[in-house]
């Protein structure tokens, strides 16, 4: 909870607040106990009408001044919950912004969300809650207690045995629904990832006809959060029944106390008296079932809090600078120098001993078997990953020593799948740069080929993206994923098997217009086809994290086994 705690701290206005209308709130209720037992036993048997009109009267004053500070807690400590869980959630997508891939691995996408969303919404709803109660409830013990013992010692006894009896309900409620509230906030991680899974890849399902597979394979997981959410539902739900009884034995041990008095030994006790004893008590028990639900729902919100706090407290691998020490006298110089890379907790190297240079105007291409480490190498340009050794120099200046925002704006990068962003196409292209105007997005388009079908569209630039590009095919999304590069105008360009949804006959356009725009600058091109970079300037072969050649099309095909065997197969499967 100490994420909590250090953002309660910003709201002490509204907290001071809080605990003076609440203190008004609790003494109104405590008044008007004692109001009553002089209505009952003074005014009302003497008939004095001045008297009960008197009272009556500070009743209702007592009664609207509680209610005027009820409301005003209420509003208070939904602001302040309300704030605070704003700020959470602020402060968790901020710090998402700047995890590195390994982070994001750690955590997944579906406990990220559910960390931001439902836990947080868990703190709001216990911190609206326990500011109202936690507080009002100790003042209204102490105060009762008080109050009750000084009208009468003897019926106030009755909660040496009340109040030990709560305590030992709440502690045996606690030890069970601890562990529960921890393993359903895992259970809820659990249903976001495959629901995440079953809406991303919904054709896939259907096109190999496991929709009732999956569906069955949902239940079962549904099934098991529903067991674990019943098992703490029904803990929580006997808390107030179980408190219930306990309140209603005490009342009606009082009552049987009192009926017994002993008016020889000077025990006699007024109705008034005995109205307002019960009260008391009713009152402090009523307090510490308050502070029971509360308690109850503390160990859940306290894990969602903790797992909000482990988002927080998670230090990024990469560390960014605040200062670059950038050379203004290169632009688009990039050098790989003994470069290998080891993914977090793998054994083997993905990248081993990789050293090559790309000046602008170049084309580099990287070409190797799947899995071979290719999208590996380009990910460290733009530091989505660190180098475990050597190092990635861009303007002969390491990648560690830039100011990410600074690094990243030299680079237009293309994934390898092309993601796009609920929108439009116009929103999307700017994406790659916020300061671009119409004509220069309408020129990127047409770099990218992508001008003809933008304009098909009912609506041209301003047609709607749904979230993912899902209502595009995959070869748009790659030729609009190219054009939020080409935009931004950037020293270096790095295409990570972008062209792969794309015809031959748009691919070649593409490269065509591509080699007028991207003249001055530095490219990198990881791609499948030979046709796609035949024309590279430098051409790395990557067989198991490795450089097994490097050179022009022409020298690797007399040079390099391996990028023969390639240009074999492709050539072989284009003549059938």
């Amino acid at each position: 909870m100490k994420c909590v705690f250090r953002e309660l701290s910003s709201y002490k206005k509204e907290l001071l607040l809080i605990v003076l209308t609440v203190i008004g709130t609790t003494m109104a209720a405590l008044g008007l106990p004692l109001l009553l037992t002089k209505l009952i036993d003074s005014a009302i048997p003497n008939a004095n009408v001045e008297l009960v009109l008197e009272i009556g009267s500070i009743m209702i004053i007592l009664v609207a001044f509680g209610l005027w500070c009820g409301i005003t807690t209420s509003r208070l400590s939904a602001t302040v919950s309300m704030g605070v869980g704003r700020n959470l959630r602020a402060k968790i997508f901020e710090k998402v912004q700047y995890f590195s891939e390994t982070e994001i691995d750690k955590y997944s996408a579906s406990s990220l969300i559910t960390r931001t969303n439902n836990d947080i919404s868990q703190v709001q709803v216990f911190l609206n809650q326990c500011l109202r109660i936690a507080i009002q409830a100790p003042i209204m013990c102490i105060c009762g207690v008080i109050l009750a013992i000084t009208s009468s010692p003897s019926l106030a006894s009755v909660l040496v045995i009340s109040i030990p009896l709560m305590t030992v309900v709440l502690v045996m409620i606690a030890k069970i629904s601890v562990p529960l509230s921890t393993a359903i906030q895992k259970k809820i991680d659990r249903i976001n990832l495959v629901m995440r899974e079953k809406i991303t890849g919904v054709r896939v399902i259907r096109a190999f006809g496991t929709i009732d597979f999956e569906t069955k394979k949902f239940e079962e997981i549904n099934k098991d959060y529903k067991k674990t959410n019943m098992k703490l539902q029904r803990t929580t739900n006997c808390v107030l029944p179980v408190l219930m009884i306990i309140l209603s034995m005490t009342a009606a041990l009082i009552m049987l106390m009192a009926a017994n008095q002993d008016v020889n030994k000077g025990i006699d006790y007024t109705v008034g008296e005995i109205m307002a004893i019960i009260q008391y008590i009713m009152q402090i028990m009523m307090a510490v079932i308050m502070l029971t639900i509360v308690f109850v729902q503390l160990p859940r919100a306290s894990t969602a809090a903790n797992r909000a706090l482990e988002v927080l407290e998670t230090e990024p691998t990469i560390k960014n600078k605040e200062t670059t020490k950038d050379n203004t006298k290169k632009k688009g110089y990039l050098t790989f120098k003994d470069v290998s890379f080891t993914y977090p907790g793998a054994d083997i190297p993905a990248i081993k001993n990789l050293s090559f240079e790309a000046k602008p105007g170049e084309t580099t291409a990287i070409i190797g078997g799947t899995g071979m480490g290719k999208s590996t190498i380009v990910n460290l340009i733009p530091r989505l990953y660190d180098v475990t050794e050597g190092q990635v120099l861009v303007d002969d200046v390491d990648v560690r020593d830039y100011d990410t925002k600074v690094l990243r704006d030299k680079i237009g990068f293309v994934p390898q799948k092309a993601v796009l962003f609920s929108g439009t196409i116009d929103s999307n292209i700017a994406f790659g740069d916020k300061n671009s105007d119409e004509e220069r997005i309408e020129e990127a388009v047409k770099i990218a080929q992508s001008y003809d079908f933008v304009m098909k569209k009912e609506g041209g630039f301003d047609s709607p993206i749904s979230q993912g590009g899902t209502n595009v095919s995959g070869g748009q999304r790659q030729r609009l994923a190219i054009a939020r590069a080409v935009v931004r105008k950037p020293e270096i360009y790095v295409f990570d098997d972008s062209f792969s949804a794309l015809d031959f006959k748009t691919d070649k356009a593409l490269r065509h217009a591509l080699s007028k725009e991207t003249g001055e600058a530095t490219v990198i091109i990881v791609a499948q086809r030979i046709s796609t970079i035949i024309d590279a300037d430098r051409i790395i072969v990557v067989e198991k994290g490795e450089v097994v050649g490097m050179g022009t099309h022409d020298e690797l095909v007399k040079t390099c086994d391996v990028y023969k065997e390639i240009v074999d197969s492709q050539m072989s499967k284009e003549g059938e």
